[in-house]
């Protein structure tokens, strides 16, 4: 379920508990109580997001927005987090490679390296845009995953350039190079 379907879900929630309540709110204008009712239901969305960091689930961390220079001598975490409202998914995009583990239990993982990455794509909904979310998509070069797509990752744009930057500084370590034809 992604996050417009919770949305959705929280909105018809709360007009079913305002209709339960017997309090009149025949006097606020539509509008203005459409608004409302989508204030809280973002509300809602932000504080469960909150409540599952603080469960100890692998926590968003700030992107890092500098790479040190020079092939690092072992392989380097430049930023790692999760899907909103994620119990089940973890990212993590290293000086090599970008991880997705997937599982609660279990744990799965697939692994893309950074030099076979062809192309980065953010994508954010207008609901998206208002919790500061967004979607990344990665389309490479990998048989097992040709597209990965990062959902609903917070600050989408600066993850997307700490994934632009790390694939760029990779190629220049491994010196390789795509060449496109016209």
């Amino acid at each position: 379920m992604n996050v417009q379907d919770t949305k959705s879900r929280i909105v018809a929630r709360i007009w079913q508990s305002v209709a339960q309540s017997g309090v009149s709110v025949s006097a606020i204008p539509k509008e203005q109580l459409d608004t409302l009712v989508n204030s809280i239901a973002d509300g809602v969305l932000l504080a469960i997001d909150e409540a599952l960091d603080e469960t100890g689930l692998p926590m968003r961390q700030e992107a890092v927005t500098s790479i040190a220079q020079g092939a690092p001598a072992t392989e380097q975490v430049l930023w790692q987090g999760r899907p909103f409202l994620s119990l089940v998914t973890t990212y993590q995009i290293t000086t090599e490679r970008v991880r997705i583990f997937y599982g609660m239990v279990g744990k799965d993982r697939d692994d893309i390296e950074l030099t076979r990455i062809q192309d980065l794509d953010v994508t954010q909904g207008m609901t998206e845009r208002v919790l500061n979310i967004g979607d990344i998509v990665i389309m490479s070069a990998d048989p097992s995953t040709p597209t990965a797509t990062l959902r609903n990752v917070t600050n989408p744009q600066q993850v997307h350039e700490v994934l632009r930057r790390a694939m760029l500084d990779a190629r220049k370590r491994f010196r390789y190079s795509i060449h496109e034809e016209m």
